[in-house]
């Protein structure tokens, strides 16, 4: 848990270890924009709506590089390699998304209120038996090691200034559903790498919102597996 957590993207899968860099430090700022098309290119280009043609233009790592420092992916050269790639498959999942995330109907739909977490596409959303009433929302669970447990869970315990003592970080908005997993708000980006220690790092308006519509004795369910773990 804590802020050294996000999503680990790959070739193959969604993700693989990559820098962490939450946001734009003067670092990335200094960093040259490649002339170089990268083995992606093309994916790169058709995902951010630029002229198809696996060369490198001005404009094209222009482009890779806002994505690249949006998503906190360093170095933000706009080189189309594997990490970009990745993230880029891991984002068009989440929006694919939409306002219909439990399309495959992997999170129940006969518990009523319940938070549903999945780790495959690193989404939580919060449903009413089959109406969704928040989200879905990007999250960063468990990273290799530290893996976000599956299965159906329970929200058991709130604080909503948690403070933790073995990681000393805060953990707003706190909501505990499995041992020392919870639901709680990150400072950093919720994309960036490596991973929680365990918990469902969201960003601070998520979380809030979360608290809101959320209490102890509410169900979750997680399932999936975050590539990578």
């Amino acid at each position: 848990m804590g802020r050294r957590v996000g999503v680990l993207l790959g070739i193959a899968s969604l993700t693989v270890p990559l820098s962490v860099a939450l946001g734009t430090s003067s670092a990335q700022a200094a960093t040259a924009c490649t002339a170089k098309a990268g083995p992606y290119q093309k994916q790169a280009e058709k995902f951010l709506g630029r002229p198809v043609d696996g060369k490198q233009s001005t404009a094209d790592c222009r482009a890779i590089r806002a994505f690249q420092t949006k998503y906190s992916i360093s170095p933000n050269a706009g080189y189309a390699g594997p990490v970009t790639k990745g993230m880029m498959d891991l984002v068009g999942k989440q929006r694919a998304a939409g306002k219909n995330p439990n399309k495959a109907k992997k999170c129940p739909t006969n518990k009523g209120r319940i938070a549903c977490i999945d780790l495959s596409r690193q989404l939580s959303w919060i449903q009413d038996g089959k109406k969704l009433v928040y989200g879905p929302v990007p999250v960063r669970t468990g990273r290799n090691g530290h893996e976000t447990r599956t299965g159906a869970k329970r929200v058991y315990h709130r604080n909503i200034n948690h403070w933790s003592t073995l990681y000393h970080v805060r953990m707003p908005y706190s909501q505990f559903f499995d041992g020392g997993q919870a639901f709680h708000a990150i400072s950093g980006n919720v994309w960036s790498a490596p991973g929680s220690h365990g918990c469902v790092n969201m960003r601070t308006a998520d979380a809030k919102k979360y608290w809101n519509l959320l209490k102890n004795g509410d169900d979750t369910f997680v399932y999936g597996r975050k590539p990578g773990t």
